[in-house]
């Protein structure tokens, strides 16, 4: 299953549509996150809420609260490349960063779950070129990423290639 833009299926097209307008995006901040985490724990693992209303690639990330120090885990759309996986901070095009962002700059140890298997990771924030690349395969994916660039600005999206730690 593909997760592009152009691959999904009419009824996908137009939740990733909604969910990038404003009001759409101001509706999914304040409640995907909590449904997201009840559809993954009781359907085992294997999906989410998002997921299942757009056909996105959603992944759990576990970090480490910058200032708590508690682990925090949060779901996210995600896409793998090679043996890496990718996520964008854009927070819904929010003036703030996600709590996330703060906390793998803090500590770049954290935990993915991609379909349900997780495993021990290493965040690389981005820039440049390759931070530029990432962003257009991540609108090849979900449209909304530059509206949400336009209405977070000045803030600049953070961007984070999460590998496995060197010798796993």
């Amino acid at each position: 299953m593909s997760a592009a833009y152009a691959d999904a299926n009419a009824f996908h097209r137009i939740v990733r549509r909604l969910a990038a307008t404003r009001p759409g995006s101001w509706f999914f901040a304040r409640t995907l996150d909590h449904a997201d985490r009840f559809v993954y724990r009781v359907t085992g693992a294997r999906t989410t809420l998002a997921s299942m209303l757009s056909g996105l690639p959603v992944v759990m990330l576990t970090t480490t609260g910058a200032r708590s120090g508690r682990e925090c885990t949060a779901p996210l759309l995600g896409f793998e490349e090679g043996g890496a996986v990718v996520v964008v901070g854009s927070n819904y095009g929010q003036a703030h960063h996600p709590a996330w962002v703060h906390n793998l700059r803090a500590n770049s140890q954290a935990r993915v779950a991609v379909r349900g298997a997780a495993r021990a990771v290493l965040a690389e924030e981005v820039e440049g070129a390759e931070r530029d690349r990432y962003l257009a395969l991540a609108a090849e994916i979900y449209p909304g990423y530059p509206q949400y660039a336009r209405r977070a600005a000045p803030r600049r999206i953070g961007v984070f290639r999460l590998i496995p730690p060197e010798g796993m």
